[in-house]
Parts: structure tokens; C-alpha cells; sequence
């Protein structure tokens, strides 16, 4: 009985970890997204505002180590992407992607860049 018991607890402590990162954002969602236009970013950003959006589209120029020019194929804007963020492959100007990340307002508004998605 008790080697039954201690061997069930260390199968549940081996496995919980792995499902527990299965999936590390807890919803997996293939449907559609609602996006937002970098035009509409630009018009809607002040000094104040920092608003979360999803965009699509292509990393065009790289600016320095962390800060690129995103574009979605009619405007463009500068966005910062976070140091966490791993992809598997290598993004060129033509890859087309789905950024999620926060505005940040100003004059010269820019966006940090929290997740990245290859389409």
C-alpha cells in the first residue's frame, strides 16, 4: 500500500510540471483575432495612452539591438521587442508576422513588443 502511494505521488510529481508548461499562456486559440491598423494606432496614441494591440505584418529595418521599424504594408511604426523573446527561426524583411505588445505614447510612438507569431 504505501509503495503504491509513493510511487503515485512521484508519477504526479514528474508529470504535473510537464503539463503544467504545456501551454504557458493557458488558452490555445486558432480562431480569428481582431487586429489594429498602424494607422490606428498613430491617430489614437497621445502622451497618456498606452492601449495593448495585435498587428500583422513585416519587421522591415532593424534599428539597434532590440528596436525595429514594423510595417503593415501601408504605415509604419518603430517597436521595441522584449529581451525574453525566442524564435525558433530567423525573421528576414519578408516574414510575415503577428506582433502583440503595449503603445506607448509620445511624440514619437513606439511599441513594446511582448509576444511574436510567424504566420
Amino acid at each position: 500500500m504505501i509503495k503504491t502511494t509513493v510511487y503515485a505521488i512521484t508519477a504526479a510529481m514528474i508529470i504535473m510540471p510537464t503539463v503544467a508548461l504545456a501551454n504557458p499562456n493557458g488558452v490555445s486559440y486558432s480562431g480569428p483575432i481582431q487586429t489594429t491598423t498602424v494607422s490606428e494606432v498613430l491617430e489614437q496614441t497621445n502622451l497618456f495612452s498606452e492601449q495593448n494591440v495585435i498587428l500583422e505584418g513585416k519587421l522591415i529595418k532593424q534599428i539597434n539591438a532590440d528596436t525595429y521599424v514594423f510595417s503593415d504594408g501601408n504605415d509604419e511604426i518603430n517597436v521595441e521587442i522584449d529581451d525574453d523573446i525566442r524564435l525558433e527561426q530567423t525573421i528576414t524583411a519578408n516574414t510575415r508576422l503577428r506582433v502583440y505588445g503595449e503603445v506607448e505614447g509620445g511624440t514619437s510612438p513606439e511599441i513594446e513588443i511582448d509576444k511574436i507569431q510567424v504566420l
